[in-house]
């Protein structure tokens, strides 16, 4: 599957007229063996992404510790008391939504010495549901997080409803990216990948189509 997708991945950059190394690839490997992860990892991908931090410490530890050239990225929600061990596990972190996860990591930064890459969660549509900032108070949080913390913010992440174009929601967080001098945007899935390379996206994160559905 994963050969296949690149083909598909190679045609989106064409069509949409940019370069395959200006949009990172994401292997996001939800609820998936190690066996399937060494596959794919032999086959080239070093970018890989969970959502669920129980996934990393059963899974990753150990595998990531003997391949320095993997890069880890943490998808899913920040849970308070997962903080350190997401940042002790991750190198990039896609997920931040609230001050509260801010002070924390500000905190394990200040304590270890260690920094990460940060994105942004906005939740573009206001979905009471979904995790990430609020539309309406993006503004504020990211010169906070920017200013007050000095925290290193890349760029921004968002999830678009399903039953929204995907297009219109790539285009609002460019645009509030853009704004805040941002360069880096997370969007697009496996199945709006196409639209988000179209938009601007420079990194996707692809499960499904690279590693199949979850059982």
């Amino acid at each position: 599957m994963y050969k296949d997708f690149i083909i598909e991945f190679q045609k989106a950059l064409e069509s949409a007229g940019r370069d395959i190394h200006e949009v990172e690839l994401i292997a996001v490997s939800k609820k998936k063996p190690i066996t399937d992860i060494k596959k794919v990892y032999e086959l080239g991908q070093l970018s890989f992404g969970e959502n669920q931090i129980q996934e990393i410490e059963s899974k990753w530890v150990e595998f990531k510790k003997a391949r320095k050239n993997i890069v880890l990225h943490y998808i899913g929600t920040i849970q308070s008391r997962k903080v350190r061990s997401i940042l002790e596990n991750c190198d990039v972190i896609h997920s931040v939504d609230r001050v509260k996860i801010v002070k924390l990591i500000k905190k394990f930064e200040n304590e270890t010495g260690i920094k990460r890459e940060y994105f942004l969660q906005i939740n573009t549509g206001n979905e009471s549901q979904k995790s990430g900032i609020l539309l309406e108070e993006a503004d504020k949080f990211i010169e906070e997080c920017k200013n007050n913390y000095e925290l290193n913010i890349s760029g921004l992440m968002c999830l678009p409803p399903i039953d929204q174009k995907p297009s219109k929601h790539f285009d609002i967080l460019k645009d509030l990216a853009k704004n805040h001098n941002l360069t880096k945007l997370s969007m697009g899935m496996s199945h709006d990948f196409k639209e988000a390379i179209k938009c601007g996206s420079t990194h996707i994160r692809i499960g499904t189509s690279i590693f199949g559905k979850r059982l």
